[in-house]
């Protein structure tokens, strides 16, 4: 007979052993200490009959946003498929969900996840993947919102309880309440030292405010919680190298660069966008990072299948082309890009329209700059910035474009704009060196800020 999860959530298993294995992969897509591909295989394993392991092999490499892995998750779920008869409404809802990540159907997929929690605010594969696709989607509100609903139901005893704790402060990071941020991530630490995406919250926020000598200490203190066998230090490391970049510690970015965010320790395409974006803001500050660039492009080795798949992607892939040098490479990806965003003619797929009204022109304006072109680069970019956010990602990922944009405004005509821009962020938090590298080159007047 079947019995629930570790959550009291109804499962189509009867197997202790193939949810023990699940309840640790659980934890592996949460905590990121290593991949839990091997786990799933171990809960199949344990109850062949049970379709939810297929499901959530099948998220889990849709998650990583490469189109090579499509077809695997396909199987997946469609082994999964094969055996929903005997599924509670629970688990056919998630099949329902990544069936809908599958076809690139991510708003839909989002909506089916926030109904299932509306029943089962206990259901943590649920609250981790609807985070996931928020923050692709670009949903601040829903990353705060979807576990503030979900936390109140949580017992501060469940294991999982400090990584649910942690979804809700990046939540709330990146709708600005920066503060509520701080303290319930520092409040998951407390509870579990080794919850990576709480020490990432806490780092967004010191980004954020311009904290950036403490943000460096922050990461250096829990170092030994997330450096080794865990996922996400590539991106933690990221956070450390816009921290040195921040204090204009150019050369301590390149260093972090060689020894952490290059080579074999890139795995995954999230990682190499995080490289790929660090390039860029040092390629921006005029280092010559043409033969790092290049030697990340050797092992992302470009697929044409690739182009078109995520626009947040093939934003970063053309950041490392250009700071390359590879300018005919990018414009070649550029038009695998627009063949397939402008052919597409189904407006439910949540990347083409992205594509079209976004990620499209930011690609032309980038391609724009790398031409010298620096008026033409921010006639391109600066309409679009408003909508940035629907590529996905962070605001600090995505600050990016605003560094791209000071630096063609200082190279050309729109000065004005550059100069409110720089206005901007120095009202956001203090006058960095990096903040103060802009001013300087935008003949902005130096002003204490308040």
């Amino acid at each position: 007979m079947a019995h629930p999860d570790a959550r009291g959530n109804p499962s189509a298993s009867a197997s202790r052993a193939a949810h023990e294995a699940a309840e640790k992969a659980l934890w592996r897509l949460m905590s990121f200490y290593d991949t839990p591909l091997a786990d799933l295989d171990r809960a199949i394993a344990a109850d062949p009959g049970w379709g939810l392991p297929h499901v959530m092999k099948a998220g889990f490499l849709i998650g990583l946003t490469e189109a090579a892995r499509l077809p695997e998750a396909a199987a997946h779920l469609a082994r999964a498929e094969a055996l929903s008869a005997r599924a509670p409404a629970r688990e056919r809802a998630h099949l329902a969900a990544v069936q809908r990540l599958a076809e690139g159907r991510w708003q839909a997929a989002c909506r089916t996840w926030d109904e299932l929690l509306l029943d089962h605010p206990r259901d943590a594969l649920a609250l981790q993947w609807v985070q996931l696709w928020d923050f692709h989607r670009g949903d601040a509100t829903g990353l705060r919102q979807r576990p503030a609903r979900a936390l109140p139901a949580w017992d501060e005893a469940d294991p999982l309880f400090p990584h649910v704790l942690a979804l809700y402060a990046f939540g709330l990071e990146e709708c600005n309440l920066q503060p509520q941020a701080e303290e319930v991530g520092r409040r998951a630490l407390a509870l579990d030292p080794r919850v990576p995406w709480a020490t990432h919250a806490v780092a967004h926020v010191m980004e954020m405010q311009g904290r950036f000598e403490e943000g460096a200490a922050w990461l250096r203190q829990h170092r030994d919680d997330w450096a080794e066998g865990n996922g996400f230090a590539p991106h933690l490391w990221w956070h450390q190298g816009l921290f040195r970049l921040e204090a204009l510690d150019t050369a301590g970015a390149l260093r972090l660069l060689d020894s952490h965010l290059s080579g074999g320790v890139l795995q995954v395409t999230p990682q190499r966008l995080d490289a790929a974006s660090l390039l860029w803001r040092l390629h921006l500050l005029g280092e010559d990072v043409a033969a790092r660039s290049a030697a990340l492009l050797a092992d992302w080795a470009p697929d044409e299948a690739e182009a078109g798949h995520s626009a947040f992607n093939d934003l970063h892939r053309v950041l490392a082309m250009l700071a390359a040098h590879q300018l005919p490479r990018a414009e070649a990806w550029l038009a695998h890009c627009a063949r397939r965003a402008l052919a597409a003619d189904d407006a439910h797929r949540s990347n083409h329209p992205m594509a079209r009204e976004v990620g499209l022109p930011l690609l032309r304006g980038l391609i724009a700059y790398a031409h010298g072109d620096a008026d033409g680069a921010v006639e391109l970019i600066y309409p679009v910035r408003a909508l940035a956010h629907r590529l996905g990602g962070s605001q600090a990922q995505r600050d990016v474009i605003d560094q791209t944009l000071l630096a063609a405004a200082a190279r050309g005509r729109h000065r004005a704009l550059g100069r409110a821009l720089v206005n901007e962020r120095a009202m956001a938090k203090p006058a960095t060196p990096l903040t103060r590298h802009w001013q300087e080159q935008l003949a902005v007047p130096l002003q204490e800020q308040a």
